[in-house]
């Protein structure tokens, strides 16, 4: 897994245990504004074979927890508070891509869309993410 996009420091004690990891997340673009990751439908099925709806959640809270993390800035904090995902068709085979915008980036929280299309482009998942976001507080010396 390569971290070279990431937005914030892996704890080199939880390397191993990346969810993104384990899901076969890849980011593409991770920049303020936009951040783009795909995910392959192979190992993320749920029992009749097409992409299970907790897979399509985590890749959308992924890239939009990023998203935050730029937003937070340097030392800045930000952590889910609301995920919402309306499936709108399902996907058997490939790869499927998200894209992560703002909707709201305000000083305590930030909410974003992620539309997650098929290999065809077709809109596969309309998600919404709301993050809470603290920065670091610089105290006078």
């Amino acid at each position: 897994m390569s971290t070279n996009l990431f937005p914030v420091q892996v704890n080199a004690d939880y390397q191993a245990e990346q969810l993104i990891a384990k899901l076969g997340i890849t980011l593409v673009e991770c920049r303020p504004g936009l951040v783009v990751g795909t995910m392959p439908v192979s190992g993320n099925r749920q029992p009749v074979g097409i992409m299970h709806g907790g897979a399509n959640a985590a890749l959308a809270e992924t890239l939009g927890s990023f998203a935050a993390w730029l937003h937070a800035g340097d030392g800045g904090q930000a952590v889910g508070t609301d995920l919402s995902c309306t499936h709108h068709r399902w996907v058997a085979s490939g790869i499927v891509t998200g894209v992560a915008t703002p909707l709201h980036e305000g000083r305590t929280s930030a909410t974003y869309e992620i539309a997650i299309t098929d290999d065809a482009g077709r809109r596969t998942c309309s998600a919404r993410l709301t993050c809470a976001i603290s920065r670091r507080v610089r105290r006078p010396r």
